[in-house]
């Protein structure tokens, strides 16, 4: 392994922290607007797997749990990025588009997540 793999190893691996500090720290300066995009979407994506495995450990079923988690993963979002990050959403677009950053792949993680769990725990 060369001196610069290494180097280019270690300065990632600082950028990742360093995003996740900034991403868990209250009204961070962002002045990478991709990199608080990349936060949101991320954050979905975590949002998206534990909703899944929680909604099929519980027998949730059909329009009514799918419902409740696109309300409740857009109120997360919602909530982080105006009340937690305060960000002047303009910058990014408007609410609506860093409400709807990542929101297709988080459902389609939720709903594999859901019908796994869902089959494995109550069915025979």
């Amino acid at each position: 392994m060369s001196s610069r793999s290494v180097e280019k190893k270690t300065t990632n691996q600082n950028s990742i922290w360093n995003t996740f500090k900034k991403a868990t720290t209250k009204n961070s300066e962002w002045p990478d607007k991709d990199e608080f995009l990349d936060v949101i979407y991320w954050a979905r994506q975590i949002i998206g797997i534990l909703a899944g495995v929680l909604w099929g450990l519980l027998p949730l079923k059909g329009l009514f749990g799918l419902g409740i988690f696109v309300v409740l993963n857009a109120a997360i979002v919602y909530t982080y990025f105006t009340n937690f990050q305060q960000i002047d959403e303009e910058e990014f677009g408007g609410a609506w588009e860093l409400t709807k950053e990542g929101f297709v792949t988080s459902l389609a993680g939720f709903l594999v997540m859901w019908i796994i769990v869902y089959t494995g725990m109550h069915f025979d």
